[in-house]
């Protein structure tokens, strides 16, 4: 008897110390943890971009909203700096920051702000000291070259205030300058260059180029201290551009200057998505992991489509993307991780999603492209899908054919927002972090897409403009003011309405509320809940 109560003790010590150990090597387990500084506050940017990598299993340490840059407030640089120097801490295993936040205060800043030219180089020189302080830290930064819209209108405001008069006129000077020096200009061409240079005024343009020229020279600093090795990467976006404008004009120029650092340094089109593709890259690189995928277009022109708002091919935007997050482009399907299926109109065309061209008809494509995807998802791909046939928001088509063959949630990952070049990398980058996450998780990721780039951005943002007129107060799409408070309970109804019918993750017990962060209705900030 006295026998069994000592083995019977030996046994419970046993246990008891096994499930010590348990919880030990439970508490042992600490995320990996990165530092996040966005180019802003919009919530694409900031904190969808940090609840991804979240889901992906990362801390994400990043600044408060109130220091980072918005619409009107153009940010603070020094407070970011102090911000910082504060949280680079030992156990940080990546930092991924935006220069234009830590140089102008953000990506507004970076073109309105009222700095000199030596105030600027001076802090971008704090790089070099950051990085000798945090050797042992990985730093990836990203940065815009100066964009050029083509309108005042389509500037969103963001633009000092004689864009809104002269930014059409300021566009096409700058888009024949671009022309000039890479094949001449016709002798109408001539002409017009002269009549414009004199219809818009000398210090709007030397304003407008000076701020440039700042900018250009920030950015070369910049890529020396990729070629010094001050930096692990350097991404530097085009900004809304056209194959010839200034903001080409540059990026060409900065391409040149940057010759032979292929394994530092990288200029893309587009900006929003580039955090995002960073962030990835830093977690590949820790992982010492390069997914390969393969990338299917639909038919037509496909590949060689120049999407609105870029100066070059699709195909070799998503080349670049891949190449930046550090994946690897592969002609193999059947080795291929992930399939990124890039839904382009066949005859290489881009319209805008919230125009009244957008509708659930079938279009040349359409069934082709749905068949695609569904011959992969049976074959067991993953999937993503890139929805680049309209310019900020999804296609209405599409997704209609996606949703009737219940082909939504089985998706590893979709972009339709904003440019083409801003869906296709966040949609690659998401999709490469989804085999981190659980499936429950991918879902979650894949339904705040469809209610921001399908239901908000493609319909409802189309339908609430028409009803503006109907809300009292002052205020109009670009500046809502008065109205924001009631558009956004009035978008909120439409969105559940639009959801209850077309996503049946939606289960109709969900809350939805909706804010207008930068006091318009280009981007809306959706959260769910449960009752």
């Amino acid at each position: 008897m006295k026998l069994f109560r000592v083995v019977a003790c030996l046994l419970t010590l046993i246990l008891i110390c096994a499930a010590a150990d348990d919880c030990s090597a439970k508490k042992k387990i600490v995320k990996p943890k990165i530092l996040y500084i966005p180019h802003d506050n919009r919530p694409i940017v900031n904190k969808q971009t940090v609840e991804i990598l979240q889901k992906a299993g990362y801390q994400v340490v990043s600044p408060p909203d109130e220091i980072l840059g918005g619409r009107e407030n153009l940010g603070d640089p020094d407070l970011l700096w102090d911000w910082l120097n504060k949280n680079a801490k030992k156990d940080i295993t990546a930092a991924v920051i935006s220069s234009d936040a830590l140089i102008y205060g953000s990506l507004v800043g970076s073109r309105k702000h009222d700095f000199d030219g030596d105030e600027i180089l001076a802090r971008t020189d704090l790089f070099t000291e950051f990085r000798k302080r945090h050797k042992k830290i990985p730093l990836y930064v990203f940065g815009s070259i100066m964009r050029t819209p083509r309108t005042g209108l389509a500037s969103g405001y963001e633009e000092p205030d004689y864009y809104r008069y002269y930014g059409t006129n300021i566009f096409r000077l700058t888009e024949l300058m671009d022309k000039n020096e890479t094949e001449g200009l016709t002798p109408r061409e001539i002409k017009e260059v002269n009549f414009l240079q004199r219809l818009i005024p000398n210090r709007a343009l030397e304003d407008w180029m000076g701020r440039r020229e700042k900018n250009f020279n920030a950015n070369k600093k910049l890529i020396d201290c990729a070629r010094n090795k001050t930096f692990d990467y350097l991404l530097l976006g085009r900004d809304d551009n056209a194959p010839y404008s200034q903001t080409h004009n540059e990026g060409r120029k900065l391409l040149i200057y940057g010759a032979g650092l292929d394994d530092r340094y990288q200029t893309t089109a587009g900006i929003d998505e580039v955090g995002l593709v960073l962030l990835t890259r830093a977690v590949n690189e820790r992982a010492n992991t390069s997914p390969k995928i393969f990338v299917k277009y639909n038919w037509g022109r496909g590949e060689m489509t120049i999407p609105a708002y870029s100066d070059e091919q699709i195909g070799d935007s998503i080349r670049g993307t891949i190449k930046a997050l550090n994946a690897t482009l592969t002609d193999e399907e059947r080795s291929a991780d992930f399939i990124l299926a890039v839904n382009t109109n066949p005859d290489g065309l881009t319209f805008e999603a919230n125009s009244y061209s957008n509708t659930t008809t079938e279009r040349g494509g359409t069934k082709y492209f749905a068949d695609t995807v569904a011959d992969y998802l049976d074959s067991g791909k993953k999937v993503i899908v890139a929805d680049v046939a309209f310019s900020n928001g999804s296609d209405n088509a599409l997704m209609d054919e996606l949703r009737r063959r219940a082909l939504l949630f089985k998706l590893t990952a979709y972009g339709g927002w904003n440019t083409a070049t801003n869906s296709t990398g966040f949609a690659l980058a998401t999709g490469i972090l989804s085999t981190r996450m659980t499936d429950a998780q991918v879902d979650e990721l894949l339904l705040r897409r469809y209610l921001d780039d399908w239901a908000y951005q493609a319909n409802v943002r189309r339908n609430l403009a028409s009803q503006l007129d109907w809300i009292a107060g002052d205020g109009r799409y670009e500046t809502l003011d008065g109205k924001r408070d009631t558009a956004s309970e009035d978008c909120a109804q439409l969105l559940k309405f639009f959801a209850e019918h077309n996503l049946p993750a939606f289960t109709g017990r969900d809350t939805m509320k909706v804010k207008f962060p930068w006091n318009r209705m280009f981007e809306a900030d959706i959260t769910l809940g449960r009752r």
